[in-house]
C-alpha cells in the first residue's frame, strides 16, 4: 500500500493507494467516531463490493446502513441526491454519521455533497472504484451534481477525511469505463509533468490491459500532482483551474448530449484534442505535441471527434462553465506538454477549431 497525503492543515487527509483495501477494517477506523455509518453506493457497485465493505467495518460495532442509487451520469441530480437525504433521516442520522462513498465519480461527488449539505455537515469517506475517481474526482473536495444547462454547477468544497483507492475493484471496469479514466491520468501528465507523459506514451498498452503495477503507478502519481495543486489552491482561485484541461470542451459535450451519452472521461479526451488544436491555432503549442496528444488520446481508446452539436450549441454551452467571467469564456490549454495557461480566445478562432474536430 501507498498513501500520498493532501495537506490541508486540519482538513489534510491520507490517499492509501493499493490492492485489496476494502477489506481492511484498520483503514477505516481512525476516520469513523459516530456510532453510526451510512454506505451510499449504486446499483453496479453494490453487487460487487457491498458486502466486502460492510464485512470490513463489521469489527467497529457501528450501526451500517445502505443507499443504492441508480448507476449513471444522468442520475446525478437533485431527486437522486434525495434518496440519500431521505436515507440518512430515516436511519436518524447524527452530526456524527459517517457516509462512505463507494462507487465512481457520480457517486462520491454526489455523497461528498450530500455530507456537505446534512446538518450542515457531516464526516464522509471516498472509496472509489473506477479509475476515474481514483485518480481524480475523489480527490479535493469538490462535491455536487449536474444541472441540464451545466454540469457540476451546484455543489461545495467538501474535503473527506481519507480516501481508499483499492486497484483490486479496477479488475471490473468493462473496457469503456478503463478507456473513460485513462483520460483524466493523460489530462494530469499533460499540464503538470511531461516525464509522466513520456511514461504513459511508453506504457499505454500496459494501462489499456488493466495492469496493476501500471495502474498503481498512474494512481499514484496522478494523486500527487493533484494532491500539491489542491493544497495550494483549495478553492480554485487560481492554479487549480489547470486541472480542468479539456474540460471546457468536455463539458459542453456532455450537455449537449444529454448527460450519459458519453462518458465522461471519453468527453474530456475528446476535449483535451480540442484545447490542442486551439492551443496551435493562436499560437502557442507546436503542432508535433498536439500529434503527441491526440495519438496518446487515441491510444488510450478515446474519441478525437467531437459529435455534431452545431457550433452555437457548443459555444452556449461553454458560456456556462465555472471558469468563465462575464460571458467571456475562458480555456485552459497548453505551450508544451506540462505547460498549462488559461487564456480567453477570439471566437472565430474557436469556430475554427470546432470546424476541424466535428
Amino acid at each position: 500500500m501507498i498513501t500520498v497525503n493532501v495537506d490541508l492543515g486540519e482538513r489534510s487527509y491520507p490517499i492509501h493507494i493499493g490492492a485489496d483495501l476494502i477489506g481492511r477494517t484498520e483503514l477505516f477506523a481512525p476516520h469513523i467516531a459516530g456510532a453510526s455509518v451510512m454506505i451510499v453506493t449504486n446499483t453496479t457497485v453494490e453487487p460487487l463490493f457491498g458486502a466486502q465493505l460492510r464485512a470490513a467495518l463489521a469489527p467497529l460495532g457501528k450501526e451500517v446502513s445502505t443507499v443504492v442509487l441508480p448507476d449513471g451520469e444522468s442520475y446525478k441530480h437533485w431527486e437522486t441526491l434525495n434518496r440519500i437525504f431521505d436515507g440518512l433521516l430515516e436511519a436518524r442520522a447524527d452530526r456524527k454519521t459517517t457516509l462512505i462513498a463507494l462507487g465512481g465519480g457520480v457517486v462520491g461527488d454526489m455523497t461528498g455533497f450530500a455530507a456537505a449539505c446534512y446538518m450542515r455537515g457531516v464526516p464522509f469517506i471516498q472509496v472509489p472504484t473506477t479509475l476515474l475517481s481514483q485518480v481524480d474526482s475523489s480527490v479535493g473536495g469538490k462535491t455536487g451534481i449536474n444541472h441540464p444547462l451545466g454540469k457540476n454547477m451546484i455543489g461545495a468544497f467538501y474535503q473527506p477525511l481519507a480516501v481508499i483507492a483499492d486497484i483490486g475493484t479496477l479488475r471490473t471496469l468493462p473496457e469503456r469505463e478503463l478507456a473513460a479514466g485513462m483520460a483524466e491520468v493523460i489530462k494530469t501528465a499533460a499540464i503538470a509533468d511531461a516525464g509522466f507523459f513520456d511514461w504513459i506514451e511508453a506504457n499505454i498498452d500496459a494501462l489499456n490491459r488493466c495492469d496493476e503495477d501500471a495502474l498503481a503507478r498512474a494512481v499514484k502519481r496522478c494523486c500527487e500532482i493533484k494532491a500539491s495543486v489542491v493544497a495550494a489552491d483549495e478553492r480554485e482561485g487560481g492554479l487549480r483551474a489547470i486541472l480542468n484541461f479539456g474540460h471546457t470542451f468536455g463539458h459542453a459535450i456532455e450537455a449537449g448530449l444529454g448527460y450519459g451519452q458519453w462518458l465522461h472521461g471519453e468527453a474530456v479526451g475528446c476535449g483535451m484534442v480540442m484545447a490542442a488544436d486551439l492551443s496551435v491555432r493562436i499560437g502557442r503549442l507546436d503542432e508535433a505535441a498536439r500529434r503527441r496528444l491526440v495519438a496518446v488520446v487515441a491510444a488510450a481508446r478515446l474519441p478525437v471527434r467531437g459529435p455534431q452539436l452545431g457550433d452555437d450549441r457548443y459555444i452556449e454551452s461553454m458560456k456556462v462553465d465555472k471558469k468563465a467571467e462575464a460571458g467571456q469564456i475562458k480555456f485552459v490549454l497548453l505551450e508544451r506538454i506540462g505547460g498549462p495557461f488559461m487564456t480567453g480566445v477570439p471566437e472565430n478562432v474557436l469556430r475554427e477549431t470546432l470546424a476541424a474536430n466535428v
